[in-house]
């Protein structure tokens, strides 16, 4: 998965993106996912998780984590990197994903 990553490390960072599953794989797809929530939400640094299905049968991520040291963090455990490896197989083509930067929040009430 390729991102646009920012040069502030201190900010909190977004990730999102769509994933479409392969005619068949819905249910493998979101239970496959679903392994993320939990262990994702209780990371140090996680502010939001979010697996939302979308009408045309697309998976839209969204996360929200407080900086770019908790985010890497993240990457870092086994967990993902098993959800990771396994994804392909059920999806339809590559995962749109995008970083981003939080903007037009206040200070204290991003973490």
């Amino acid at each position: 998965m390729t991102t646009n990553q920012s040069n502030h490390p201190a900010e909190p960072v977004a990730l999102y993106g769509f994933l479409t599953p392969k005619d068949g794989h819905r249910e493998q797809l979101l239970d496959l996912l679903a392994e993320l929530v939990e262990p994702s939400r209780s990371r140090p640094g996680s502010l939001v998780y979010r697996l939302h299905e979308q009408e045309d049968g697309r998976i839209f991520l969204y996360e929200l984590w407080a900086n770019r040291e908790d985010l890497a963090a993240h990457h870092a455990k086994p967990v993902l990197a098993d959800v990771l490896e396994r994804l392909p197989e059920h999806l339809a083509g590559a995962p749109e994903v995008y970083e981003g930067q939080l903007y037009g929040e206040p200070a204290d009430s991003r973490g």
